[in-house]
């Protein structure tokens, strides 16, 4: 493909891997090291054997939907790069991420922590109601954030381009 048909990256990449890293940094952060829920802790107990197994196994799957994603954006990567697209710019790419954390955070924040109430930030204090909006309100920060780090990635682009007399 010739340098001027070259299109620019997608923004999916950078997404996927944002709602994959955003869910690992929960699932390892806040399940795993400090403890504060896991998965189903609001429905099963966290004090009882069978009920931490339980746990665990939702956590596990939790997981494993967290890695797809990055497996998912990966292979859009590998894809987008054998197509012949332009790199996307770091901060297209960070942006991105940003965006997709956010994302994750606001869907996962509004659908287990508000609607469907099977776990809480913080469910081994009883699940204080600030915890949970403080959650809300990184989500919406990362993802503001994310769009004005992506924009200023795109401008760097578009330029990078026309200085190359590419199309972006």
């Amino acid at each position: 493909m010739s340098t001027t048909a070259r299109e620019r990256p997608s923004r999916a990449a950078g997404l996927m891997y944002g709602i994959g890293l955003g869910g690992f940094v929960d699932g390892i952060v806040l399940h795993q090291l400090l403890q504060w829920h896991h998965l189903l802790s609001s429905e099963e107990s966290t004090t009882t054997v069978a009920g931490l197994e339980v746990n665990i196994l939702a956590d596990g799957f939790f997981h494993v939907l967290t890695w797809l994603f990055v497996v998912g954006a990966s292979l859009v990567t590998l894809a987008q790069w054998r197509q012949g697209r332009l790199a996307p710019s770091w901060g297209f790419h960070l942006g991105g991420v940003l965006v997709g954390w956010g994302g994750f955070n606001l869907v996962e924040g509004l659908v287990d922590h508000q609607l469907l109430g099977i776990h809480h930030v913080r469910d081994d204090l009883g699940g204080p109601l600030a915890w949970d909006l403080g959650f809300l309100a990184l989500g919406v920060l990362l993802v503001v954030v994310g769009l004005l780090v992506q924009r200023r990635g795109e401008r760097t682009m578009a330029a990078e381009a026309a200085d190359r007399g590419t199309v972006g």
